[in-house]
C-alpha cells in the first residue's frame, strides 16, 4: 500500500481508531493480509466486494468463485471464507440454549444468521419437543446453486431419532429471492403427509435468502396433516 499514507493504512488504523473506525474494504484488506503482484491488498479487497456485488454478496460465494479475482489464490480464499463464517458464528446463539420457537418471525430470525446466505442449496430441518423448543438443528441435503434432493426417509429419520414431537423445514435459495418454487410446495405436501404417518408434525416450511424469508403457514400455503 505505498501511495496510502502510513497512518492511514488499515493495520495502522485499527489500532488508532479500533475496527469500527474501518471501511469494509479495509477490513477485508486486513483478512487478505497482503497484495498481489499486480495491486495491494486494499486494491484487491475493493475488487473482491466488486465481484460480490457489495460486503454481504461474500456469504453467497465459494472457493472457486473468490479465486475468479486477480490476486485471490487457495489462501486467501480460505481466509476469506473462514472470516465470513467465523463472523456468521457469532450471531448464533449459544449452543447451550433451547430457544422456544413458537411463530415463523422467531424461527426465522434463529435461522437466518447461519443458513440464510450460501453459495449453493441446503435443506435442513429444526427439531422440536411438544413445547417447540429447540432439540436439534440438522441439515440433511446439500445441491447445487438451485436445487437439493431431499427425500422424506432422510428428514423423518432425523426426526425420529431426536424424538421430536415436530419440524420445521427450511431450505435457503443461493439467488437472494425466497419465493418458494412449484418444486417447493410439491415437497411441503409430501413431506406434510409422511409426517402425518410418523406422527411428527411438519408446522412450517421457511425459505430464507440473505436476510429475507418466506414462511408457507404466514403466507396461508401450508398444508395441514389430516388425523
Amino acid at each position: 500500500m505505498k501511495d496510502v499514507a502510513p497512518h492511514d493504512r488499515p493495520r495502522e488504523k485499527l489500532e488508532r481508531l479500533g475496527a469500527r473506525g474501518l471501511g469494509d474494504n479495509e477490513l477485508l484488506a486486513l483478512v487478505i493480509g497482503s497484495g498481489s503482484r499486480d495491486a495491494d491488498a486494499l486494491s484487491v479487497a475493493n475488487q473482491l466486494i466488486e465481484h460480490a456485488g457489495g460486503l454481504h454478496g461474500l456469504t453467497r460465494m465459494g472457493l472457486d468463485y473468490l479465486r475468479l479475482v486477480s490476486g485471490v489464490g487457495p489462501a486467501r480464499a480460505a481466509r476469506i471464507i473462514a472470516a465470513v463464517e467465523l463472523g456468521r458464528r457469532t450471531l448464533i446463539r449459544g449452543v447451550a440454549e433451547r430457544p422456544q420457537l413458537s411463530t415463523p418471525r422467531q424461527v426465522a430470525a434463529y435461522l437466518l444468521p447461519q443458513y440464510g446466505a450460501g453459495p449453493v442449496e441446503q435443506f435442513g430441518i429444526v427439531m422440536l419437543d411438544t413445547k417447540h423448543r429447540v432439540i436439534r438443528i440438522r441439515i440433511v441435503s446439500v445441491g447445487s446453486l438451485d436445487s437439493a434432493v431431499v427425500h422424506p426417509r432422510e428428514v423423518f429419520r432425523e426426526a425420529a431419532s431426536a424424538s421430536a414431537s415436530a419440524i420445521v423445514l427450511f431450505h435457503n435459495h443461493p439467488s437472494g429471492d425466497p419465493t418458494p418454487s412449484p418444486d417447493d410446495l410439491v415437497l411441503t405436501t409430501r413431506m406434510v403427509h409422511a409426517g402425518g404417518i410418523m406422527g411428527i408434525d411438519v408446522i412450517d416450511h421457511l425459505i430464507l435468502a440473505d436476510q429475507r424469508y418466506f414462511s408457507l403457514v404466514e403466507a396461508g400455503r401450508m398444508e395441514r396433516r389430516v388425523e
